[in-house]
Protein backbone atom coordinates (compact mmCIF):
# COMPACT_ATOMS: atom_id res chain seq x y z
CA UNK A 1 0.00 0.00 0.00
CA UNK A 2 1.66 3.41 -1.16
CA UNK A 3 1.93 5.95 1.90
CA UNK A 4 2.70 9.10 2.07
CA UNK A 5 3.09 11.71 5.28
CA UNK A 6 0.05 14.30 4.67
CA UNK A 7 0.29 16.82 8.13
CA UNK A 8 2.54 17.99 10.30
CA UNK A 9 1.14 18.98 13.48
CA UNK A 10 2.61 22.86 14.29
CA UNK A 11 1.73 23.80 18.18
CA UNK A 12 0.71 27.12 17.84
CA UNK A 13 -0.23 29.79 21.33
CA UNK A 14 -3.35 31.10 19.30
CA UNK A 15 -4.95 29.79 16.43
CA UNK A 16 -6.11 32.88 14.72
CA UNK A 17 -3.05 34.43 15.29
CA UNK A 18 -1.71 31.77 13.65
CA UNK A 19 -3.88 31.15 10.63
CA UNK A 20 -3.19 34.97 10.05
CA UNK A 21 0.29 34.65 10.00
CA UNK A 22 0.60 31.24 7.74
CA UNK A 23 -2.42 32.72 5.30
CA UNK A 24 -1.40 36.68 5.22
CA UNK A 25 2.58 36.77 5.54
CA UNK A 26 3.64 32.73 3.82
CA UNK A 27 0.73 32.89 1.59
CA UNK A 28 -0.73 29.77 2.61
CA UNK A 29 -4.42 28.39 2.32
CA UNK A 30 -6.42 27.39 4.81
CA UNK A 31 -7.48 24.57 3.75
CA UNK A 32 -10.19 23.36 7.13
CA UNK A 33 -10.73 25.28 9.84
CA UNK A 34 -13.34 22.93 11.61
CA UNK A 35 -14.66 23.20 15.55
CA UNK A 36 -13.85 19.87 17.67
CA UNK A 37 -15.87 21.63 20.47
CA UNK A 38 -14.04 22.13 23.92
CA UNK A 39 -12.37 25.14 22.37
CA UNK A 40 -10.52 22.70 20.32
CA UNK A 41 -10.04 23.16 16.13
CA UNK A 42 -9.18 21.40 13.27
CA UNK A 43 -6.79 23.56 11.02
CA UNK A 44 -4.93 22.98 8.24
CA UNK A 45 -2.86 25.20 6.34
CA UNK A 46 -1.12 24.73 3.32
CA UNK A 47 1.64 26.36 0.51
CA UNK A 48 -0.94 26.55 -2.42
CA UNK A 49 -0.56 24.01 -4.90
CA UNK A 50 0.84 21.77 -2.24
CA UNK A 51 -0.32 18.02 -1.60
CA UNK A 52 1.10 18.30 1.88
CA UNK A 53 0.23 21.22 5.24
CA UNK A 54 0.61 22.11 9.02
CA UNK A 55 -2.21 21.36 11.09
CA UNK A 56 -2.25 24.34 13.76
CA UNK A 57 -2.79 22.37 16.98
CA UNK A 58 -3.23 24.90 20.02
CA UNK A 59 -1.32 24.14 22.75
CA UNK A 60 -2.69 22.89 25.94
CA UNK A 61 -0.69 21.89 28.99
CA UNK A 62 2.36 22.53 30.27
CA UNK A 63 4.69 20.40 28.52
CA UNK A 64 2.81 21.56 25.15
CA UNK A 65 3.21 25.31 26.19
CA UNK A 66 6.53 25.03 26.57
CA UNK A 67 7.32 23.31 23.53
CA UNK A 68 5.59 25.84 21.48
CA UNK A 69 8.27 27.89 18.88
CA UNK A 70 10.82 24.78 19.92
CA UNK A 71 9.66 21.83 18.59
CA UNK A 72 12.96 20.90 17.28
CA UNK A 73 15.18 22.63 19.73
CA UNK A 74 16.58 25.63 17.64
CA UNK A 75 17.37 23.39 14.28
CA UNK A 76 15.21 24.22 11.27
CA UNK A 77 12.44 22.82 11.81
CA UNK A 78 10.51 22.87 8.58
CA UNK A 79 12.00 23.33 4.70
CA UNK A 80 9.54 25.78 2.01
CA UNK A 81 10.79 24.85 -0.85
CA UNK A 82 10.31 28.08 -3.89
CA UNK A 83 11.02 27.83 -7.33
CA UNK A 84 11.88 31.90 -7.23
CA UNK A 85 13.89 32.66 -4.45
CA UNK A 86 14.50 35.92 -4.69
CA UNK A 87 10.45 36.75 -5.19
CA UNK A 88 9.80 34.71 -2.03
CA UNK A 89 12.52 36.16 0.09
CA UNK A 90 10.96 40.43 -0.69
CA UNK A 91 7.41 39.16 -0.29
CA UNK A 92 8.06 37.72 2.81
CA UNK A 93 10.71 40.74 3.98
CA UNK A 94 7.62 42.51 3.08
CA UNK A 95 5.27 41.21 4.60
CA UNK A 96 7.67 41.31 8.03
CA UNK A 97 8.77 37.81 7.71
CA UNK A 98 11.66 37.69 9.73
CA UNK A 99 14.89 36.18 8.30
CA UNK A 100 17.63 35.30 10.99
CA UNK A 101 20.31 34.34 8.52
CA UNK A 102 21.48 36.06 5.46
CA UNK A 103 20.73 34.02 2.28
CA UNK A 104 23.29 31.68 0.95
CA UNK A 105 24.29 29.51 -1.50
CA UNK A 106 24.46 25.93 -1.01
CA UNK A 107 25.29 23.00 -3.30
CA UNK A 108 21.86 21.83 -2.75
CA UNK A 109 20.51 25.34 -3.36
CA UNK A 110 19.40 29.15 -2.50
CA UNK A 111 18.44 28.99 1.07
CA UNK A 112 17.72 31.37 4.01
CA UNK A 113 16.76 30.84 7.71
CA UNK A 114 13.22 32.63 8.97
CA UNK A 115 11.14 32.24 11.78
CA UNK A 116 7.44 31.66 12.48
CA UNK A 117 5.41 33.92 14.72
CA UNK A 118 5.99 31.63 17.46
CA UNK A 119 9.82 31.08 16.99
CA UNK A 120 10.23 27.95 14.88
CA UNK A 121 12.97 28.05 12.18
CA UNK A 122 12.22 27.08 8.89
CA UNK A 123 14.42 26.85 5.41
CA UNK A 124 13.21 28.91 2.69
CA UNK A 125 14.78 27.01 -0.15
CA UNK A 126 15.41 27.09 -4.15
CA UNK A 127 16.73 23.67 -4.94
CA UNK A 128 19.26 22.78 -7.27
CA UNK A 129 18.00 20.16 -9.39
CA UNK A 130 19.80 17.55 -10.13
CA UNK A 131 19.59 16.00 -13.77
CA UNK A 132 19.54 12.69 -11.90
Amino acid sequence: MPQRLALTSLLVADYDLAIAFFVNALGFELREDTALGDQKRWVVVAPPGSANGLLLARAVGEAQVSAVGNQSGGRVFLFLETDDFARDHHAYTQRGVQFVEPLRHEPYGIVAVFEDLCGNRWDLIQPIRSGH
